[in-house]
C-alpha cells in the first residue's frame, strides 16, 4: 500500500490512485485518504448484503471497511466477495465502506440540491477528518464535482447504499446510506440495495 501525503491530496472527486478521491477517515489513529472506485466498474447493481439473520460478529466496524467486507466474504456474502475480487486500475485492496465511510462519501460526493436529512444522528461522524457534526438542512450542500453531481459520469444514484457495517445488536440488519438526502438506517440484509467500492491510502 503505496503512502502519499496530505499535500499531495487532490480535490475531492479528482482522480487518484485508481479511483477518485473522497475524503479522509481516522481508523485505529492512522489517517487515510478514502478512494472511490469508477462507476462503471466499481458499482454493483442492487444486491443482498448478505444471509438474512447471519450474524457477522466481524462486520461491526463503523470505521474500518477492509475488515468488515473479509468477514461478510468469509461468511459468504455474494456482495463482499465481488468487492474483494475487484481489479480496478491496478489494485487488489477494493472494499465495501463501513459506515462511518459511507458518510464521508455522502457529505463530500452528494449528488443532489436535495436539503437533508436531519433527524436522529444521521451525519454525526467521530472517524471522519475531522469529526463532523449531524446534518443541517443545507450542510452538506451538492458536491462541487461536477462529475459526481447528478446526472455525471461518477454521480451516485439518488438511492440507498450500503455500508459493510452490520448493526451491532440486530443481525437481521446492515446500515446504509441514501444519497438523494442523506438518511442513515438500517435494513434487512436481504433487501437488495446498491454498492460502491472503496479503497484507502494511509496518509
Amino acid at each position: 500500500m503505496q503512502d502519499i501525503t496530505t499535500t499531495a491530496l487532490p480535490a475531492i472527486g479528482a482522480p487518484l490512485a485508481g479511483g477518485f478521491f473522497a475524503g479522509q477517515i481516522r481508523i485505529a489513529g492512522q489517517n487515510f485518504a478514502l478512494i472511490v472506485a469508477p462507476k462503471a466498474e466499481g458499482e454493483h447493481a442492487p444486491a443482498q448484503w448478505g444471509e438474512y439473520g447471519k450474524d457477522v460478529p466481524g462486520a461491526k466496524s463503523y470505521f474500518d471497511g477492509l475488515a468488515n467486507t473479509n468477514a461478510m466474504a468469509e461468511a459468504g456474502s455474494e456482495l463482499a466477495q465481488w468487492a474483494r475480487g475487484l481489479r480496478l486500475g491496478g489494485f487488489e485492496d477494493w472494499y465495501l465502506p463501513s459506515q462511518d465511510e459511507l458518510e464521508i462519501i455522502y457529505r463530500n460526493l452528494k449528488p443532489t440540491t436535495e436539503e437533508n436529512h436531519v433527524y436522529n444522528r444521521s451525519g454525526m461522524n467521530l472517524s471522519a477528518v475531522e469529526p463532523t457534526r449531524p446534518y443541517t438542512l443545507e450542510a452538506p450542500a451538492q458536491t462541487e464535482a461536477l462529475a459526481f453531481r447528478e446526472g455525471g459520469a461518477e454521480a451516485f444514484d439518488d438511492n440507498w447504499y450500503w455500508s459493510s457495517t452490520q448493526h451491532a445488536s440486530d443481525s437481521d440488519c446492515a446500515w446504509f446510506q441514501d444519497f438523494d438526502y442523506g438518511d442513515q438506517h438500517c435494513n434487512s440484509t436481504n433487501r437488495k440495495l446498491r454498492a460502491r467500492a472503496v479503497r484507502r491510502l494511509p496518509l
